[in-house]
This record gives C-alpha cells, structure tokens and sequence, in this order.
C-alpha cells in the first residue's frame, strides 16, 4: 500500500512539472481577459503587434544579426489577405504604422538615427515611388526625398503630369544608413541599407505598400528593386518591363505591378541616364493614361 501511495504521489508530481513546462514554452496561448494589463499600461512591443509588425528586442551594441536576403523563399504559414480600405482607414492604419516606425530599434540604426522617416503621400495614389533609404536631409526633417535626389524626384513626378500630392513616397529603410554613424552631422555620410537592415524593416514597406495597394510601384535604384523583386537580377535587366508584386509577410487585396529604374541620385551622377529613367516612367504613363506636364 505504502509504495503505491509513493508511485502515485511521483505520477503528480511529474504530471505537475510537465504541466508547468508546457505552459511557459505555449508562448502563442491565449491568455485570458483577467490576465492582460490595462490598456494604458501595454508596452511598445505589444503596440507593434497591434499593428501587425513584429519587433525584435533592442541589439545589444556591436552584436550580429542573420538574415536570408533578398527574399524569403515560400512563407510557412500564407500571409492573410489584405482587404481593401477606405480612404479614412488607410489614413489611420498608415499613422499608426508610422508611429510604431518612429519607435523602432530593430536594427542598429535605431540607435544612430535623428529621425525616422516613414514615408508620406495619397492614401489612395495609383503611383508608390520607393527608395532605398533616408539620407542627411531626410534624418533631419523625418521626411523622404527632401534632398537634392528628392528635388530630381519631385522634377520627374511633375514630368510625368503628377504632383507630390498625387503619389506615395517611401523607402525601403526606415532610418538613415550612414558609413561612419558616429559623426552624422558629417555631409556626404550615406550608404545603402545592407541585408540586415532591408530584413528588419521588409515589413514596414510591405504593410505600406498593402495599405495603400497602388496600381503601381516605381523602385528607385538596384537597393529596392531587388528588396522587392523576386529572383531579382541586376538594375538593368529588371528595367524596361513590369513585374507582378509579391510580398512576404502579407497578401495584396488586389494585383500590382512593380517598374525598377535609376535612383534619382544616381541620374545626379550620371545625368546621361535621365533619358533612359524618362523611358521608364512612360510605360507607367501609358497605363494610367497621363499625358505629362504641360509646356
């Protein structure tokens, strides 16, 4: 009698352990309402989720992140569809994305930035011009394309019988990439975001680009256009034809296509290339039916 009681009382108290082992790695159980803080206690990361992005603990300094880049091959899980918003919804949906961007330190750039810049334009434009990544200017007044490779850009929208009002303009990055991030009051401090940073921030542009489902993206430069591409090769054998979009952490309520052409920084550069980035943007025209600025 004795050694039964004893094997049932080691039976408990396993079953107990197991049980308590169970629910602290359950980490995806649904917790009940008694057990969630008050609304006006949820801490940033919980806001984030809210708002569909997931975010990772701040990097402890001159650690390493591994990412896949450019793409991820075929997701798990398939991405929910997006439904289409109205007007006001977008509005909303884009502002608090916005914030959680404004919050984020995914990456180490977290750390060195000014400001972050989430992007800005129509809700509801039919064109979504999208960078690689912020640069001085645009660490300083928190918005994209403010620079001179942003004057360029306002000059080819304008061209093409647009305004800066009529378009959506993003990034890639969220915040500013620099070469020597301890001096960014230094000009001429800008680089490309690398695989790392493109990872981090791959949900923020792809929640944008849902949210306001335009007809067309233009990807500015070689950076975006193989971020966003799949099986994306070169800048120049990605321009002069339309690719179907595909997003990795969400599905598009409706089909858009996606154009690569030359970041305006580039036509900077290399001005003999304008000729070739105004081929481009005519095949958007002509399916939007725009018959440019007028003279």
């Amino acid at each position: 009698m004795g050694d039964s009681l004893r094997k049932l009382a080691g039976d408990v108290k396993r079953f107990l352990a197991a049980q308590e082992e169970d629910e602290l790695l359950d980490i995806s159980r649904p917790r009940a309402a008694a057990d969630l803080p008050p609304a006006t206690s949820l801490p940033v990361q919980t806001a984030h989720a809210q708002a569909g992005v997931s975010v990772a603990p701040k990097m402890a300094e001159n650690s390493t992140l591994t990412v896949d880049f450019p793409r991820a091959q075929q997701p798990t899980t398939p991405p929910e569809p997006e439904l289409a918003m109205k007007k006001q919804d977008k509005t909303a949906a884009l502002n608090e994305l916005a914030e959680v961007i404004k919050s984020c330190t995914r990456c180490p750039l977290g750390a060195t930035r000014l400001n972050a810049v989430p992007g800005e334009g129509n809700v509801n434009a039919d064109v979504m011009f999208v960078g690689e990544g912020p640069g001085f200017d645009e660490d300083r007044q928190g918005r994209p394309f403010v620079g001179r490779a942003g004057q360029l850009l306002d000059k080819m929208i304008l061209a093409m019988g647009l305004t800066r009002e009529n378009v959506f303009i993003a990034n890639i990055a969220k915040c500013h990439p620099m070469t020597d991030p301890l001096h960014p009051e230094k000009h001429g401090n800008d680089r490309a975001p690398n695989a790392q940073e493109i990872a981090c921030c791959r949900k923020y542009i792809e929640r944008q680009i849902a949210i306001v489902c335009p007809k067309y993206v233009v990807a500015l430069g070689g950076v975006a256009a193989k971020a966003l591409i799949s099986d994306a090769g070169s800048l120049g054998a990605l321009r002069g034809k339309f690719h179907n979009l595909h997003l990795d952490s969400v599905e598009l309520p409706k089909p858009v296509q996606i154009l690569a052409t030359f970041h305006p920084a580039a036509l900077l550069r290399n001005p003999n290339w304008k000729k070739d980035a105004w081929q481009d943007l005519q095949m958007v025209m002509d399916k939007l039916g725009l018959k440019g600025a007028r003279k």
